[in-house]
């Protein structure tokens, strides 16, 4: 019995990391560019699209095709990206595990918007209907 309670504790601190001053840096500096590739590649792996993963885009930040296609070209790092990003009203309704961390529990506002973004490309590439990802009635 002791080794579950003591399995339990180690797994629940998996899902309750606190993220690091280094760990927000490391994020606030990657070049959105970088990163935007392996979404791509992500989505279509299983069998969704580009212009899937753009919605998805769009309906976190706002940003269109053509702003999106110039926040690459300007190869802009994630801090600038989400400082001009209007974010969704409902964007606080992305909960749950990505990457070890549980989203709601995230303090720095730009690692928690990452990992808004992280969240709903993996919900897109595991097959979840729009209308759940983009959290719509």
């Amino acid at each position: 019995m002791e080794m579950n309670k003591t399995f339990v504790i180690l797994e629940t601190r998996n899902y309750f990391m606190a993220t690091t001053h280094e760990h927000d840096e490391r994020i606030a500096k990657m070049t959105f560019s970088s990163v935007y590739p392996h979404y791509v590649a992500k989505v279509e792996s299983k069998g969704r699209t580009k212009h899937e993963l753009h919605q998805v885009i769009k309906w976190l930040t706002g940003f269109d095709d053509k702003k999106l296609q110039e926040l690459i070209d300007e190869k802009v790092n994630f801090e600038t990206f989400f400082k001009r990003a209007k974010l969704n009203p409902n964007a606080h309704l992305i909960t749950g595990v990505i990457c070890g961390y549980r989203i709601e529990e995230i303090e720095t506002p730009l690692t928690k918007h990452a990992r808004y973004l992280d969240k709903l490309v993996d919900e897109l590439a595991k097959g979840r209907k729009m209308e759940k990802i983009l959290r719509q009635s």
